[in-house]
């Protein structure tokens, strides 16, 4: 057979075997149809995971399953591996509170996950992936002042037998600045938002009020342990508090994104002061405003609880509303003590907003949320 006979036959293969259900999504990030793989590790991956890999050449040598040319060896060496293969040596031992992002997630995030895997093996046996030293992870990063917005390093401190995070405004501080239960504390990656690939926001609950805190690590690997870290704590402190519980059960109460963010305007509560523009957090069922991204409390917060309990959406503002705002895409909020009302710049964010608060709204209430509820109304 000539050259040209061959090397088709070798991409006919090649594509049989990205069709196998096993090789369907990306074995990184589950990005469906992934049209590069790694020939060097036998794994089929989408184009953004190909970037981290190719950052990894002692490791990973990446190819086009289209564009490039693939001998006979290197189809057989794919056909006798595979995504499932893989998953099985490389994914063996991984932690139940261990974070496995989706394409959805930012770069970092996914590039420690795909370097933890294959350039660091730490899943291939139980018991590699350390996160603590004697129950206890130690180490500084930079967080952003809450008053000037200048980063400076501190020292933090997570304790998982205790289920507290601490932080120290000086490294030979006896008594830290802060206490935080990890119970009340989420953890998300946001890069964009701090403007920093490694960006990593804070938010914990304190009498009933969100406080955000803003940090970063110089090294992505640094910044996702503490990451995983907080998750770890957290899963040892869910396992105490509800022994018979699942670990499936747990994972999914760990560390969570925020639904959705953005820029909306937003007026008083006597529906006559001027729309101001603010930025819109929200948490499961707290919608919080702050005049800044990155202030470190919100201005006010909003509880969404559920359409049984007399909460409602609305496209639009109600009839009369003199309104002054310079954007025109409305939306109403009804809950038993008040109506609050926003626009938004456009179409797309103003039903983007409303399918996300009616998701939201349509779930019925938890005890824990009731009582939540019951303090914004004291509040109120």
């Amino acid at each position: 057979m000539d050259m040209a006979g061959q090397e088709s036959r070798s991409l006919r293969a090649l594509k049989e075997l990205a069709k196998k259900s096993e090789n369907k999504s990306c074995a990184d990030c589950g990005t469906p149809d992934p049209d590069w793989a790694s020939c060097s590790l036998g794994v089929f991956i989408c184009l953004s995971c190909s970037g981290i890999h190719r950052n990894i050449p002692s490791i990973s040598k990446v190819k086009s399953l289209r564009m490039d040319h693939w001998d006979e060896a290197q189809v057989q060496f794919m056909a006798r591996h595979g995504n499932a293969e893989a998953k099985a040596i490389y994914e063996a031992h991984v932690p139940a509170y261990y974070y496995q992002p989706t394409h959805m997630d930012c770069q970092v995030l996914r590039e420690q996950w795909i370097r933890a895997k294959y350039e660091r093996k730490e899943f291939k046996e139980p018991g590699k992936q350390t996160i603590f030293f004697n129950g206890i992870k130690e180490g500084n990063l930079w967080k952003r002042g809450r008053d000037n917005g200048q980063y400076l390093i501190r020292k933090f401190v997570l304790s998982e037998r205790d289920g507290i995070l601490k932080y120290y405004v000086k490294h030979d501080a006896k008594e830290p600045k802060v206490y935080i239960k990890v119970s009340t504390l989420n953890a998300t990656l946001q890069p964009e938002k701090i403007g920093n690939p490694n960006g990593l926001q804070l938010t914990y609950i304190k009498d009933n009020k969100t406080r955000h805190i803003f940090v970063y690590h110089e090294d992505g690997k640094e910044v996702v342990g503490w990451f995983n870290a907080i998750r770890a704590a957290q899963f040892h402190y869910l396992k105490v508090a509800f022994p018979t519980a699942s670990n499936d059960e747990i994972t999914c109460r760990l560390t969570r994104n925020f639904l959705r963010e953005g820029y909306m305007e937003k007026t008083g509560p006597k529906q006559t002061e001027g729309f101001k523009k603010r930025w819109f957090t929200l948490d499961h069922r707290r919608l919080m405003y702050f005049k800044d991204p990155l202030d470190a409390f919100a201005k006010g917060e909003v509880f969404l609880g559920s359409s049984d309990h007399g909460y409602d959406v609305k496209q639009g503002l109600p009839p009369g509303t003199q309104s002054n705002s310079t954007w025109h895409y409305g939306i109403t909020i009804v809950t038993p003590e008040r109506s609050y009302l926003f626009t938004c710049e456009n179409e797309s964010d103003q039903q983007g907003w409303i399918v996300t608060f009616q998701k939201i709204i349509s779930q019925s209430m938890t005890p824990q949320e009731c009582t939540v509820e019951a303090h914004f109304k004291h509040r109120s």
